[in-house]
């Protein structure tokens, strides 16, 4: 077992000396945050006691299966998207909180929220209310549905965003079966989470050039959707449409990890060239050769759908190590098809460090991914551990010169 890393002593990242509030939860909030903590920004994430029922604070805390004698405010999906944040415990509805809020908000560039709006304003969490406190503010919503659109302020979760964005529409186009189906990861959440990390940066930077903050506001199906069609709106980019939604490359049933004689393999020969030395390499070049259906990018892409179940007929005629001998000294795209088991000693992961051991104080050895984007002047790093429930509320009070209850 590998030793444990150390937590670094001081944020490196390029965000340094910028100080967030954020009163997300979940995954979409949270998830944006801590990429920016990870780029050296101080996060102190508010979290609520809740209202008697439940154990109260985000309630990712409570997803997943902890080790024996663990706290269970420590959960897999918390520890792996809260790093680098401090907790403070406060009940956002008390007006003794009140003091405390606002002397954070003074402190902080950046107001994060996940909130919905309406409940913001019963708060007094509003944009105009804490932009009164810090004219400057950064104040980013994460809102389910845009504030101009008939579902402003309903809520949203990934399943919803999944199945209104258009998302759930796309494996039956590709393999038939009209059933609507949930790709099986938090793809809404995920995408929003990217979306609004960008959002505050830019933020921001505009920040930095006028002197002003602004109000920012980042909807799930609005990202999710815009994701989504990015190619999928396809032929209907024109008006009228040319031809169909969802780029038929991509919505194709052989688009898929190829099976070999013992395993699969991930393959994209993509130029006319590529495609050339992939049939002559498996010895159907004649064969191939003489098909218009594959003579240019164009034709390929009306034949897509044969094209790649003619390949799925290839790959099983040699072993993945075979094709990965064969493929890659030809620069064609190859890979070996990884399941989740094998990506812990995956050669390319474990050679850029892509896994970290790290020491939880109080739920001992846990693996992390590190911060997968290289700065060289100004590194990300990881100096928190995911914090425990209000861990840090009374250092914070201290900070901003209040007594602890």
């Amino acid at each position: 077992m590998t030793e444990p890393r150390k937590l670094a002593a001081e944020a490196t990242g390029p965000l340094k000396g910028i100080r967030i509030l954020d009163l997300t939860s979940v995954v979409f909030g949270a998830y944006a945050t801590q990429m920016l903590g990870d780029q050296g920004a101080e996060v102190i994430k508010l979290e609520d006691p809740g209202s008697g029922r439940g154990d109260g604070g985000d309630i990712m805390r409570w997803a997943g299966h902890v080790p024996k004698d663990t706290p269970r405010d420590l959960g897999p999906i918390f520890l792996a998207i809260n790093r680098n944040k401090r907790s403070v415990l406060v009940d956002m509805k008390d007006t003794k909180s009140r003091p405390l809020i606002e002397a954070l908000i003074k402190s902080c560039e950046v107001f994060a929220t996940s909130i919905r709006y309406d409940g913001l304003k019963r708060l007094g969490l509003a944009y105009e209310d804490v932009k009164a406190i810090r004219p400057d503010v950064v104040y980013v919503h994460a809102a389910g549905y845009g504030s101009e659109g008939p579902y402003a302020g309903e809520p949203a979760y990934d399943d919803l965003i999944q199945s209104a964005s258009g998302l759930a529409d796309l494996l039956p186009r590709t393999d038939g079966n009209p059933t609507p189906r949930i790709l099986p990861s938090l793809i809404a959440d995920k995408v929003s989470g990217l979306f609004m990390c960008q959002a505050i940066t830019a933020g921001l930077l505009h920040r930095e050039r006028t002197g002003e903050g602004q109000f920012i506001e980042v909807p799930m199906l609005e990202c999710v959707t815009s994701f989504t069609l990015v190619e999928h709106l396809y032929d209907h980019t024109y008006e009228p449409p040319t031809g169909q939604w969802a780029y038929q490359r991509v919505a194709n049933p052989n688009r898929k990890p190829y099976q070999t004689k013992d395993g699969y393999i991930g393959l994209l020969p993509y130029t006319d060239k590529q495609w050339d030395q992939f049939f002559a390499a498996a010895g159907w070049g004649e064969t191939f050769g003489k098909d218009p259906r594959f003579s240019d990018y164009s034709t390929r892409g009306k034949h897509i759908n044969e094209l790649y179940a003619l390949v799925g007929e290839v790959t099983q005629t040699k072993t993945t190590d075979e094709w990965l001998d064969l493929l890659k000294p030809l620069s064609i795209p190859i890979v070996k098809t990884a399941r989740l088991d094998d990506l812990p000693n995956d050669p390319h992961l474990q050679a850029v460090g892509f896994f970290e051991r790290h020491e939880h104080p109080h739920a001992g050895p846990y693996n992390v991914m590190k911060p997968p984007v290289k700065f060289t002047g100004s590194p990300s790093n990881i100096r928190r551990h995911a914090p425990r429930l209000g861990e840090n509320t009374a250092e914070v009070r201290a900070e901003m010169g209040l007594k602890d209850d």
